[in-house]
């Protein structure tokens, strides 16, 4: 009789666990609106990583990835230049208005914690 009632019991949960398997997979395939923006965050940086934007072809992306350093928000600096966050955004701004507008890019170097290479790798996306 133990037997019995055992394999019961395992049917039971053979069929309970066979019956959860399609809504587990129709989880998985759905994608929730955050994941969907994780997603393209990270797609968004895995441009940026390989060399800035993939499609900036046509002259408003072109204009769009350009910003003045001697007129550009911290805002707008911080999101068009590569390895420049906000806080270096902002002491580009503050460089500015402390000794007047930049005469040359390279002179972006005097900025703290703006180097050599910072300023070469974003050399297309600056003017003055």
């Amino acid at each position: 009789m133990k037997s019995g009632m055992k394999a019961l019991y395992l049917t039971f949960a053979l069929i309970a666990a066979s019956g959860c398997l399609p809504a587990h997979a129709a989880q998985a395939n759905e994608r929730s609106p955050a994941a969907s923006q994780l997603s393209t965050t990270a797609e968004k940086a895995a441009a940026r990583a390989s060399g800035g934007k993939a499609a900036a072809n046509s002259p408003a992306d072109e204009a769009e990835s350009v910003v003045s350093i001697n007129t550009g928000s911290a805002e707008d600096l911080a999101r068009i230049l590569n390895g420049v966050g906000l806080k270096k955004a902002q002491s580009i701004v503050s460089y500015r208005e402390e000794f007047g507008p930049f005469k040359e890019l390279d002179q972006l170097q005097e900025v703290p914690g703006i180097g050599e290479a910072l300023v070469e790798r974003n050399r297309q996306h600056i003017k003055l």
